[in-house]
């Protein structure tokens, strides 16, 4: 089982469009493990997308991730990092795929609802940005037997 990061953006916020998004990840079979939702600063807009601190656009994100509070969740599932991707689609909406959220849901880059993590070391890191190990809840989950490859095991 692997643990991954996703946050409902702005935009996804003010759409309203947390039940669908949650919805669908728990459609999906992941589990959910932990959920807030916070109001960023620029600090931890910096320390959630260092890579993008340099990019001339990053004055924009930062304003546009302060706006409003954001959603905060683990998840967690077979593949969880990989299985989420996959789900939300490419970043740019325009190119993301009917079926998944952002192309059924978003309509630009910059207003693409969900921030997920991009590889285990990344969720992990991006975990521990937003809760501590007492906020991660354990509990197994009566279906998760149905979700395996052998469910008669």
């Amino acid at each position: 089982m692997e643990d991954t990061f996703i946050l409902i953006k702005p935009d996804g916020i003010q759409r309203s469009m947390v039940g669908r998004i949650i919805q669908r990840l728990e459609e999906k079979g992941l589990q959910l493990r932990a959920v807030k939702m916070e109001q960023l600063d620029e600090s931890m807009v910096k320390k959630l997308y260092p890579h993008l601190k340099n990019k001339e656009f990053f004055p924009r994100l930062v304003n546009f991730m302060v706006a409003t509070p954001v959603l905060a969740m683990v998840w967690r599932g077979e593949g969880a990092v990989l299985a989420t991707r996959k789900l939300l689609g490419s970043t740019d909406p325009q190119k993301a795929e009917t079926g998944t959220i952002r192309g059924d849901m978003a309509l630009a880059v910059g207003a693409n609802l969900v921030h997920c993590s991009d590889a285990p070391e990344n969720a992990a890191r991006e975990i521990e940005l937003f809760f501590s190990p007492g906020e991660l809840c354990n509990y197994e989950k009566s279906t998760n037997i149905w979700l395996r490859e052998e469910p008669w095991q």
